[in-house]
């Protein structure tokens, strides 16, 4: 399992980095990114303190990236808060999208797809024309795992199929039982309107081609 969204207590996980690792690595994970929720208010504070969590590849048998997940930001705030994350180490940048059940500003998912991010998480109802922008700007749309997240996984599957943008999954997970292998997500995939083969990119070779460069 390669995981690129996850939470530990640097914002609303349950374990501190170091356990939420351990666990992962028990789950048979290969790779796995923190992702904490940040805005303008504590980007600062969370990668300062969770960078160090990368020492504990000298410990177990497994990578792990140093994230952000840009949450609830207003859309005009985005660039430079994406720009500042680069500069203070963030591996990978997530974006919170447009999920249907959080209030998230309108045009989240627009804004996202033209800036330099990774993965554009639980993107909701995104439109075919956001997709085809994450393609052409190698953003990878997001499948989840996560409970009521994933009301729209189906819908993000299609747009993906219709403009060829890349698929991953992650769990967005904020506990240890949120955690899956990788049979799990497989399922997840193909339940969301993948074929095996296509869904078998979405939980391996994607995520792999993602983590190659870093």
């Amino acid at each position: 399992m390669i995981d690129l969204h996850t939470h530990s207590t640097f914002s609303d996980g349950e374990l501190i980095p170091s356990e939420l690792v351990r666990r992962a690595v028990v789950k048979g994970y290969k790779a796995i990114a923190i992702t904490d929720h940040v805005d303008y208010t504590n980007i600062e504070h969370v990668l300062s303190c969770v960078k160090h969590v990368k020492s504990l590849e000298e410990d177990y048998d497994i990578r792990v990236f140093t994230g952000v997940e840009l949450t609830h930001v207003p859309p005009g705030k985005m660039p430079a808060l994406v720009e500042k994350a680069r500069l203070l180490g963030a591996e990978i940048i997530v974006v919170h999208g447009e999920t249907t059940v959080e209030p998230v500003p309108p045009g989240t998912n627009h804004a996202a797809v033209s800036l330099d991010i990774d993965i554009l998480a639980h993107p909701g109802f995104i439109t075919a024309a956001d997709a085809e922008l994450a393609k052409e700007n190698n953003i990878t749309l997001e499948i989840t795992s996560r409970n009521g997240h994933n009301r729209t996984n189906g819908h993000v599957v299609r747009m993906a199929k219709e403009t060829g943008a890349n698929l991953t999954v992650d769990t967005d997970s904020h506990g240890p039982e949120d955690l899956i292998n990788d049979e799990t997500a497989l399922k997840i995939a193909m339940g969301a309107g993948l074929d095996e083969k296509s869904a078998r990119n979405a939980t391996i070779s994607q995520p792999l081609n993602m983590i190659k460069s870093l």
